[in-house]
């Protein structure tokens, strides 16, 4: 009945991409949040003199995004699962947009940390929701890849987002560059609500043969009651331990977008010219390392069952993001300390796309909620890694304990993948064996 209500009886044999244009449309709004992220920490130094801001309110103004971010994301993705990711992402991309550029006119601390909070409550969701677009559009054994490239447009922008804040703040002024970020997720929401669909068969582009591969294996639609689901998913063992896992992931990686281009600059004394570089370059290595992770957790999964192709990826990565991360506190080099710091990061990267993947794989019909659920840990994170590094610098002037403290994390997130099974269903049902199951 679904391709009949499509139109695509007439064309059984056309295998159209359509489902790739999803990923693109999503890799790109990976990449807006992250502009809009990473602009802030480039800009940090001129908004504290600007503004008549310390250290610790400059971190506050920091996690009031996040923390808006954490309370906001499972009630987000929860509405995503009730009316549609079109409709919900749209609303989320034009909220944070508009705060984005609100954040222009802050004239002081009580300001700033009010616009960045409500911008964290309008892009609280983002993610989840994708996750939940991929868990409609995209075949299992593809989700590893699309995970990645989805990573990827992030972190490009992450990565470049320093060089292109240093080339237009001379310009248009910090306040300037926030105009100018926020008009992009205006424009992304237009696009997304004219030619998105939430269903591949209400698509009038997609073709009977691409629908039928993409719905194949598909739980359609949620089989238990509201109830348990809130009743099952804190007790899940698997949920616990991917959040142990990306608690870790988030409190890393807000040290890279809050205080990686002060400690380089204040603590290694790279130049401004330099800084822009290696301020980015966590980032821009995490390209490969999203790439790369998609590419290994999909392989093997085939070759080995899913457990393997999405715990294997997990530990061996967040155990060398530990290692490497705990180098980089102890070497005499600056560029040696600054490439370990960026090898830790995209390490850290390489676990994205089995994470996704693998709430995508346990929570089925609910893969937004659990996806969510996740994500609110790495913010939580978030929140607390730029206010324990200020702390910390401010009473002790000591640089290197919130790397030891990033790496000791590090380790217990790869412990915490030998508990993670993607093969359990969150609210129970058949037991996956195969390795696109």
């Amino acid at each position: 009945m679904r391709l009949e209500r499509a139109g695509l009886e007439a064309s059984p044999s056309v295998n159209t991409r359509v489902r790739y244009r999803v990923v693109g449309f999503l890799a790109v709004l990976a990449a807006i949040t992250y502009f809009d992220r990473v602009c802030i920490a480039t800009l940090a130094p001129r908004i504290m003199r600007d503004l008549g801001l310390g250290r610790v309110e400059m971190s506050y103004v920091f996690s009031a995004f996040t923390l808006a971010y954490a309370f906001f994301e499972i009630p987000s993705a929860w509405w995503g699962e009730r009316i549609g990711t079109r409709k919900v992402l749209a609303r989320i991309v034009i909220w944070w947009s508009l705060f984005t550029m609100a954040t222009a006119a802050a004239w002081g601390f009580a300001s700033m940390a009010v616009i960045r909070f409500l911008f964290g409550a309008g892009e609280a969701g983002a993610w989840p929701n994708a996750a939940r677009t991929f868990s409609r559009w995209i075949p299992a054994g593809e989700r590893g890849r699309v995970q990645g490239i989805f990573f990827m447009g992030a972190h490009f922008a992450g990565g470049i987002a320093p060089l292109l804040v240093a080339a237009l703040e001379p310009r248009l002024g910090w306040r300037g560059v926030f105009l100018f970020f926020g008009v992009l997720g205006l424009v992304w929401a237009v696009w997304w609500l004219r030619w998105f669909r939430d269903e591949p068969s209400e698509h009038p582009s997609v073709a009977a043969e691409e629908l039928r591969l993409i719905e194949k294996g598909r739980t359609d639609a949620a089989s238990h009651s509201p109830g348990l689901l809130w009743k099952v998913l804190p007790r899940n063992r698997d949920l616990q331990a991917l959040c142990a896992s990306y608690f870790a992931n988030g409190y890393g990686f807000y040290f890279l977008i809050t205080w990686l281009p002060s400690y380089l600059e204040e603590q290694r004394g790279f130049s401004k010219a330099a800084l822009s570089l290696f301020a980015g370059l966590p980032l821009l290595l995490s390209l490969f390392a999203d790439v790369l992770g998609g590419v290994a957790t999909d392989w093997l999964t085939r070759k080995f069952g899913i457990r393997a192709g999405r715990t294997a990826v997990g530990f061996a990565a967040y155990a060398v993001a530990a290692a490497a991360i705990f180098a980089a506190a102890f070497v005499s080099g600056a560029t040696l300390a600054a490439v370990l710091i960026a090898v830790a990061a995209a390490m850290s990267m390489f676990t994205l796309a089995a994470s996704w993947a693998a709430c995508l794989d346990i929570g089925g019909p609910h893969a937004g909620i659990m996806s969510a659920a996740m994500n609110t840990s790495g913010q939580v994170g978030g929140i607390l890694s730029p206010l324990v590094l200020a702390y910390i610098v401010e009473g002790s002037g000591d640089w290197r304990l919130p790397l030891v403290i990033m790496s000791a994390l590090y380790a217990v997130g790869a412990l915490a993948w030998l508990v993670v099974d993607p093969r359990r269903p969150l609210l129970g049902g058949e037991r996956r064996t195969a390795a696109t199951r």
